[in-house]
């Protein structure tokens, strides 16, 4: 059986080559920072369950470190220019789209074909991680089918895979990490102080009252912790499992897909989800550091309304 564990060494081998790659980089000044950092990063996923909790703790105190001392820097990979990029573009045009194209194709593949296959009496794919063992084979099919399509060198996947993370730094492992934050807080009990604090103060006797309490409480402490992951076990502990589901019998599936779309609305609001809305306005040196924001707003708003409708309608 391929299980989770197979795409977390597929994920540790990629981070363990940017960390090579950012160490034999000669025109970084800070290549050193950027090899430790991606390294302690590969480390986590290659060897986390050895290191224990005191380990993973230290290992996540170093990223911290190293990140908040300015010990990273912006590499220089051997990739193409942004002449050559153009010139490209305009050689295989639509080409361009077919390895994005593969990953959506691949992952239904691997959900409905692959995940129902078994071997010797067990599954092919471990079937609570289908979904993510699928999309992970979709990265791959994705790259091979991109060199081979567009004819590029074999280094290149992992060069500009580099300079995009070299780019984005620390703000890519913003989800994961305050996706852990949500965790710790709902194992700290603020799921269930927040569900006391909001039904002392609202009535929550009415279904829409509830559904809106919990659509409107995910998007705001998304907008609060920069990620929907982080609130999702707070509001959901508090609001949706003790009064959507137990006490008005919603459908468990529906609450927490629509409750999730929800803080994905609080996302497109805030500026701490950095490399949602902060770093794509650096890569595209916007004046406006909010520029991604702002834009998003109108639609996020209108979004939110209709989750609180569609929960409402759909969930009971």
């Amino acid at each position: 059986m391929i299980r989770i564990g197979a795409v977390y060494v597929l994920a540790g081998l990629v981070f363990a080559a940017f960390a090579v790659l950012s160490a034999v980089d000669r025109n970084n000044s800070k290549r050193f920072g950027n090899a430790v950092f991606w390294g302690l990063v590969a480390t986590s996923f290659l060897a986390g369950d050895l290191l224990g909790d005191l380990g993973n703790g230290v290992l996540v105190l170093g990223l911290a470190l190293i990140a908040g001392f300015g010990l990273l820097g912006r590499g220089q990979p051997a990739t193409t220019s942004p002449e050559e990029r153009q010139a490209l573009a305009e050689r295989f045009g639509g080409k361009l789209f077919v390895p994005a194209l593969v990953l959506p194709v691949v992952v239904i593949f691997g959900v409905l074909v692959l995940k129902p296959i078994e071997l010797a009496g067990a599954p092919l794919l471990d079937p609570k991680q289908a979904t993510l063992i699928s999309l992970a084979l979709a990265a791959v099919v994705a790259t091979a089918t991109g060199l081979i399509l567009l004819r590029q060198p074999l280094m290149s996947p992992l060069q500009e895979g580099r300079r995009l993370m070299d780019t984005v730094g620390w703000a890519a492992l913003l989800p994961q990490m305050l996706a852990a934050l949500g965790a710790v807080f709902a194992l700290a009990g603020v799921g269930d102080l927040i569900g006391r604090l909001v039904t002392s103060h609202i009535p929550m006797d009415a279904r829409l009252t509830a559904v809106a309490v919990y659509c409107l409480g995910m998007a705001g402490f998304t907008v609060i912790m920069g990620n929907a992951f982080a609130a999702f076990p707070v509001m959901t502990a508090g609001i949706g499992l003790p009064i959507l589901i137990r006490g008005f019998g919603g459908d468990p599936a529906v609450v927490a897909s629509i409750g999730m779309l929800s803080g994905f609305c609080g996302t497109l609001m805030t500026p701490l989800a950095a490399n949602f809305n902060l770093v794509p306005a650096a890569l595209l040196e916007l004046p406006d550091r909010y520029a991604v924001i702002k834009a998003q707003i109108p639609t996020a708003l209108p979004l939110l309304v209709a989750n609180v409708v569609l929960m409402y309608v759909l969930a009971f």
